[in-house]
Order: C-alpha cells, then structure tokens, then sequence
C-alpha cells in the first residue's frame, strides 16, 4: 500500500490572514466550490476548532472521511473519527485507507490518494513538514484576522496559477487566484 499523499489547503487574505473570530471573514463561493472538489472522495484532517465553525448542516463534510485532531479524549461526533494528533490522524489514513465500514458510495475512494488537511492554523503548522503540495487561493484584499496562514518558502516553488496573470473577480466582488505549491 503507498502512503498517501499530503496537501494543505486554504484560502487566505494578503498578509496571510486565514480566519477571525473563529471563522472565515469573507465569502468567496467560488473557493469553496474547488474545495469540494478538490477534497471530496478523500480523507479531510482538520481541528476540532475548524470542525465546530463548520455550519451543522455540513458536519460531517460529505464524501469524505472526517478525521479530527483533538486532545479532548471524550471528544465524539457523527460522522467523525477523533485523533490525538496531527501525526496520529496521518497514520489513521497510511495504516487504514478505507474504514471497516466506507459509509455511501462517494465515502469509498476516501483512501489513500490524498490526505488534505483543512485547518486550522495549528494544524496546517503541524501537518506542514509531511506535506507535498499546498492549495492556497489568494484573495486580493487586506483583510483584519486573528488567525494566519504557515508562511510559505522554501522548499516550496508554485507549479501553477490560475489565472496565470492576474486575478479572477467573484460573484462577490473579490479578487482572487488559485496557487498550487510543490517541494
């Protein structure tokens, strides 16, 4: 079996802003639709923090396999599967794909192709140094927020940008642009 690979992804405001008063302080649906599609049929690693800022309604994420990291050891949820830490989640998904029981048809290819890990900052600082790729979208626009992004330099190199120049605008009248980074 090969481990899977690890990507990080996240959408972030310059000066690397990622999130205020435990959520996130702009709405770009664009982003969150290339999240789904991105991360849907995989395993997701997020804090129990990012768990509980997630609408009710979209607990757990659909598709996915839902692995949150927390060290409060009575800590359930439907839907979720509890780890101690990050490197306790990454082994859940190297050491065990495909759960005893996948749940629906778009929960089985949650395996081993990739493992992302959503958030939040605590996490993505953890989870950093095994990671392989970075999925940042950038949003043109400064931002106020308590919680930021891992800083990204080297090893890391962008492999693609879309749009390659410029910025593509929202429905919502941000400005924005997807960055895929590589080591």
């Amino acid at each position: 079996m090969t481990a899977p690979r690890i990507a990080l992804i996240w959408a972030q405001a310059r000066g690397g802003v990622i999130g205020r008063d435990g959520g996130m302080p702009w709405e770009l649906p664009e982003d969150m639709a290339r999240f789904r599609d991105l991360t849907t049929g995989h395993a997701v690693v997020m804090g129990r923090r990012t768990w509980d800022a997630l609408p009710a309604r979209f607990r757990p994420l659909a598709g996915r396999r839902n692995i949150v990291v927390t060290r409060q050891e009575q800590w359930a949820a439907d839907g979720a599967e509890r780890a101690p830490s990050v490197e306790a989640a990454l082994a859940l998904v190297a050491v065990a794909p495909d759960r005893p029981d996948p749940g629906p048809p778009s929960d089985r290819s949650a395996s081993a192709s990739t493992l992302w890990v959503i958030g939040g900052a605590e996490i993505y600082a953890a989870a950093l140094g095994s990671a392989d790729r970075l999925e940042v979208t950038e949003i043109d626009e400064d931002i106020d927020g308590d919680t930021f992004a891992p800083a990204v330099d080297a090893p890391w190199h962008p492999v693609s940008v879309d749009p390659a120049e410029g910025w593509s605008t929202s429905r919502t009248g941000l400005r924005y642009r997807y960055v895929a980074y590589e080591r």
